[in-house]
């Protein structure tokens, strides 16, 4: 299945949960409702599959994976020490288009994507134009000189959104560093990922 581009509202309604983490989605209205030509129907009581399903799907849309992005970075995820839920989500995090997002280079990890797509990124001062790469803890994620006067990039440092406490930011110098793995006490609280695991081990 091919990555997701289209409205994120609508894909928000349909999951019930904010992707952009931000609720901007919701900014204007928040139906209890999903979006479709039926309105307000009355909606069948999910099953256990469908909580599990719609919780990978919540995931993977938030991080902007397809499928089999998503179901590789499980299986690797599952041959890690440890538990399995949380390895993934730690494997997510490190992601540069996702540590571009998180250092706050780029208002929405769609916008990370592109990014990095475009090699405007380098990591410890190698160009990096690939999304999905692994990035360990200790590096270092800059701007590259010809790009740091991008408006979208100034445009995303300007709204002051304070980043998580496992990166730092310099955003004068438009770097930062990746300082460690994020607890589970940092990220999303909405998310279950022990109900991916379930999904996947079924």
């Amino acid at each position: 299945m091919a990555r997701y581009t289209g409205p994120v509202r609508k894909k928000s309604r349909r999951l019930g949960f904010s992707i952009l983490e931000t609720g901007e989605e919701f900014a204007k209205e928040r139906r209890s409702y999903a979006p479709g030509q039926h309105g307000p129907t009355k909606r069948i009581k999910l099953s256990g599959y469908g909580l599990q399903l719609r919780e990978k799907q919540r995931i993977r849309f938030m991080y902007g994976l397809n499928e089999r992005q998503f179901h590789n970075l499980f299986d690797k995820a599952s041959r890690m020490d440890g538990m399995a839920g949380y390895n993934f989500l730690v494997l997510l995090e490190s992601r540069i288009d996702n540590l571009v997002y998180r250092m706050g280079f780029a208002r929405t990890r769609r916008a990370a994507r592109q990014l990095v797509n475009h090699g405007h990124i380098e990591v410890n001062g190698r160009k990096v134009d690939i999304p999905s790469a692994q990035v360990k803890p200790g590096s270092v994620i800059s701007v590259r000189e010809k790009s740091r006067n991008m408006q979208a990039i100034n445009e995303a440092l300007e709204m002051n959104i304070s980043p998580l406490a496992f990166v730092e930011v310099d955003k004068e110098n438009k770097k930062g560093t990746y300082v460690r793995f994020p607890e589970r006490s940092e990220l999303n609280q909405e998310l279950n990922e022990a109900l991916v695991v379930e999904y996947y081990n079924r």
